[in-house]
């Protein structure tokens, strides 16, 4: 059996949400152990729990920083690749504290059903997100490479 729509969507929801509130812990919970993010500039693979946390935790003072008040999403696309396995694309839409967009970014992800766990993304491949937000930094004269 695929995974629906819904399914895909309630995760989403509760990935943003968790990026929304800055709660590390309940965002890597939402991962699989490895999981690895990929870009156009490096790709890293954090083998647990604890290095996911962490990870998350490095990027929330870029996203004060830049005025990220909120997060919410658009899945733009998905593709089943076997009962348990989706690849998503995913716009992530990143709003200020007034509630004005900021910018988006677009990632893929690869998620597997885990059972008890639901939905866990595996692997992330980011195709714009440090670019869009090296130029919002630019746009609102953040200074990023002290961070």
């Amino acid at each position: 059996m695929t995974t629906s729509d819904d399914t895909i969507s309630e995760y989403l929801t509760r990935y943003a949400d968790s990026l929304t509130a800055f709660d590390a812990e309940t965002a890597a919970g939402l991962w699989s152990t490895p999981g690895m993010i990929v870009n156009d500039r490096s790709s890293g693979v954090l083998d647990s729990r604890d290095a996911m946390v962490e990870s998350l935790r490095q990027a929330y003072p870029i996203y004060h920083r830049l005025g990220l008040a909120s997060v919410g999403f658009d899945l733009l696309e998905r593709r089943d690749l076997s009962d348990r396995l989706v690849l998503v694309r995913v716009r992530w839409l990143f709003f200020g504290a007034g509630g004005a967009q900021l910018t988006d970014t677009d990632s893929y992800y690869l998620l597997r059903d885990e059972d008890e766990a639901g939905l866990q993304a595996c692997v992330c491949v980011e195709t714009d997100a440090a670019q869009k937000l090296q130029a919002l930094a630019a746009e609102r004269g953040v200074d990023l490479t002290s961070l």
